[in-house]
């Protein structure tokens, strides 16, 4: 499902050209081509009296264009907000009046307008410093704005030199929403509260977003194409607009391949919207292996995704009486009973349901059990094996299943291993083996473990700058259900069409805009604080205890996590607003290795002599109460010894800064990655958390 600039950044300005349109008197070409060029604002000539004048200027004295490459990027795709804790009577919603006055830009697919997630249903009105519009187009009309989405535009021209026109079998030309994942994205980040929705009967309820008071900018940058391909220069005209707009919160469940800083336009757009105040909220990308975390600059917020405590089953009953419970997103609420049970038994194949291995004459009107495919297949291509032979229904056997709601086209349903061993010896055994009953369609609630980081999110360390700790931090990010565009079937099943206009996605797409909705949440109460100060209460008042009292588990290994997985943790929305101590970082600060991060990271090499040292420095600030005393507490495994100096902080005054310094002691035994944290406490009960990692490599 989903994975995926007027503007000054220090000395560099990025100006989006499209050479056909500069020059009308050159003939058109046969092939256009997007060109960014960077440049030092600082170097103006007098003689030009604005900086447009002299960028047009060199435009004429190009000589014939290189043969640079567009960039292609890629997407990374209501029970979250209660998840979060999230309460009318008290906390951060009440607090910051569900998000009122701030305004969120998504850079996305576009929006379907007509979603009541954008109803202005006691909404407040557009902010008098809002620059943005709605612009007409396609199947939109600027009418189609109100008080919720306040801003609507499209971004094309990138896509359109690298590979024609858009189709309008496949995107409209406008800001409205083709896919549906930007209608998503922006719904989870602000919609409004809409009674009775679900996905086909499933997480039935109200669903609303972490910031429903929140108003809602679209800037569409993602296209339908036959190649699935998106353009650098799009993405790069829509931050630019944004930030001319006046957007507070940037939300982007998009990325592009990862390369140095001053390569990566999201990363050098992202610096300017930090230089305007603007959070920047990004996914960290849907890769699910070490090493593979994408927008991982330091001054972006860099989202992992993590599970909620709710699941969609389904019931089997064999025909011994055993009965199983497994995971299932099937939209129709049938009932089977009395139904002959298939098993491959001794034929491998057959066991695995591999494709072209099932003779439909020996599956017909039965459930059929597919085994664990061991790597040699995996549940979707399961799932197509029995479309092919017109099975009645499906049993998948896996603790891993990679299938997605819309998949679920046959009444089927996916078992852990240890209930999945049991039904294929059932299978094995029994004479006439038999379904006594199958349901579907239950939603369970507090789930444990939970939450879990998902298995496809990208994990640390940052590939492009390891000596910052990506992701930051997890959010809800599967199967989280908010509006979509209702344009086309979002499934099907038999001869039927299915339609809808909520649905259940997963990705760090769906993780970003928890964040940025509780970003917004924030920044309106509290106004004055920096980008860097919003993601330190954020990281610092996270937590990495699930709801079983252990530590937030891996679940693509079913193990233990380490910040190199979730970061500082999972998001807490209410702690967040009092977090006790930021740190805070201005826009000049700091060299590459020694930013004034709220984590720690140390790449150590194995062939250096023990005892092996890193120290580190940082200065908190003081934004709880004005007098207060926090005492130091680290924790680490024998391998890693952490001494903080001083390791108490006394303040005075709000918003009084104090420094301290840690430094780190690995051992020979060391295993190849370390950690632990450095937790800061009052006597007002806040408690500031970092995570420390070492890598020995």
């Amino acid at each position: 499902m989903t994975r995926r600039m007027n503007f000054f950044v220090l000395s560099w300005l990025l100006l989006l050209l499209s050479l056909p349109e500069i020059n009308n008197a050159v003939p058109e070409p046969e092939e256009y081509k997007t060109y960014i060029v960077q440049m030092d604002h600082s170097r103006k000539p007098p003689s030009f009296s604005t900086h447009e004048l002299w960028h047009r200027s060199i435009l004429r004295s190009l000589s014939d264009p290189v043969d640079d490459e567009e960039s292609f990027g890629k997407l990374f795709t209501t029970h979250s907000p209660s998840f979060l804790g999230l309460k009318h009577n008290f906390g951060l919603w009440p607090a910051a009046s569900y998000g009122e006055g701030v305004i969120i830009g998504v850079l996305d697919t576009g929006i379907w307008p007509d979603s009541e997630s954008f109803s202005d249903e006691g909404m407040s009105p557009v902010p008098r410093r809002w620059e943005g519009k709605c612009e007409n187009g396609t199947a939109f009309s600027p009418t189609a704005c109100n008080n919720k989405l306040i801003g609507a535009r499209s971004f094309s021209k990138g896509i359109h030199a690298a590979l024609g026109n858009v189709s309008n079998e496949l995107d409209y030309d406008s800001a409205r929403d083709f896919e549906g994942h930007g209608t998503h994205t922006s719904s989870t980040a602000a919609g409004n509260h809409v009674l009775g929705v679900s996905h086909f009967g499933l997480a039935r309820g109200t669903a609303r977003g972490v910031a429903p008071h929140a108003h809602v900018a679209m800037y569409k940058v993602l296209w339908e194409t036959d190649s699935g391909n998106s353009a650098a220069s799009d993405v790069l005209a829509g931050m630019d607009q944004a930030i001319a707009d006046g957007v507070d919160i940037m939300s982007l469940s998009l990325g592009f391949d990862q390369v140095p800083y001053f390569d990566d336009l999201i990363a050098i757009a992202s610096l300017s919207a930090v230089e305007k105040g603007i959070v920047v909220v990004c996914a960290a990308g849907n890769d699910g292996s070490r090493n593979s975390t994408y927008n991982g600059a330091p001054w972006i917020t860099t989202v992992g995704a993590g599970t909620l405590d709710r699941s969609f089953t389904a019931k089997v009953t064999l025909g011994n009486g055993a009965t199983f419970e497994g995971t299932s997103y099937f939209p129709e609420s049938i009932y089977i009973s009395n139904t002959p049970l298939y098993y491959g038994k001794t034929d491998t194949n057959k066991a695995i349901c591999n494709l072209g291995a099932l003779d439909s004459k020996e599956t017909a009107r039965k459930v059929v059990v597919c085994d664990n495919g061991d790597g040699k297949i995996d549940v979707y291509s399961q799932m197509e094996e029995l479309n092919r032979v017109n099975a009645y229904a499906g049993i998948f056997i896996s603790d891993m299943p990679d299938i997605d709601p819309e998949d679920y086209n046959i009444p089927s349903m996916v078992l852990p291993t240890r209930s999945g061993k049991l039904v294929k010896e059932y299978g094995l055994n029994a004479s006439e083996a038999h379904i006594r009953s199958m349901r579907f369609m239950f939603t369970s609630l507090s789930i444990k473990p939970a939450p879990e980081v998902a298995d496809f999110s990208s994990r640390g360390p940052d590939p492009v700058n390891p000596n910052i700790l990506k992701p930051d931090i997890i959010a809800p990010g599967v199967d989280i259900l908010a509006a979509v565009a209702p344009n086309r079937a979002f499934m099907e099943t038999g001869n039927y069409k299915l339609v809808t206009d909520y649905a259940l996605y997963s990705g760090t797409s769906m993780a970003a805009p928890h964040v940025a909705g509780m970003a917004a949440l924030l920044k309106a109460v509290h106004p004055e604080w920096s980008p860097a100060a919003i993601r330190s209460a954020m990281m610092t008042t996270a937590y990495n205890i699930n709801n079983n009292g252990t530590s937030l588990t891996n679940q693509l290994l079913n193990i233990p996590g380490t910040p190199l997985d979730y970061g500082a943790g999972h998001i807490d929305p209410n702690k967040a607003m009092d977090p006790g101590l930021i740190y805070d970082i201005e826009f000049q600060d700091g060299g590459r290795n020694e930013l004034n991060y709220p984590s720690f990271i140390s790449i150590l090499s194995k062939d250096e002599k023990s005892p092996k040292v890193k120290k580190f420095s940082r200065v908190v600030t003081n934004v709880g109460d004005e007098e207060s005393s926090y005492e130091a507490n680290a924790t680490s495994s024998n391998e890693m010894r952490i001494t903080v100096e001083p390791a108490t902080l006394t303040f005075s005054d709000k918003y009084q800064k104090q420094s301290f310094s840690v430094s780190l002691e690995i051992s020979e035994e060391a295993p190849p990655v370390v950690f632990g944290y450095i937790k800061w406490s009052d006597q007002h009960s806040h408690l500031v958390s970092s995570p420390i990692v070492v890598l020995n490599l």
